[in-house]
């Protein structure tokens, strides 16, 4: 895929990450941006570690890279220092 498609999928994993993990970090359009990127990199990783092939296509890429956004924003959440609401 082009890289500005890879951009566009970052943006909508991160974004959609955003939605289903609850939290307060890394929110807004860079760091869902760069969420959606590392959740890319981490689910494509995932996809071929565990066999399940090639993602197919655009919505593919959104599955595989929301399925590690979710996993990194999980992680950025656990290792984040509490903060008085």
């Amino acid at each position: 895929m082009d890289p500005i498609v890879w951009i566009i999928v970052g943006l909508l994993a991160g974004w959609l990450s955003s939605l289903v993990v609850p939290g307060r970090e890394a929110r807004g359009c860079l760091p869902n941006l760069l969420v959606g990127i590392l959740g890319g990199i981490l689910g494509g990783f995932l996809a071929r570690e565990l066999h399940l092939g090639d993602p197919g296509g655009f919505l593919g890429a959104v599955v595989v890279a929301f399925g590690g956004a979710v996993i990194v924003r999980l992680i950025i959440e656990a290792i984040s220092p509490d903060r008085p609401t």
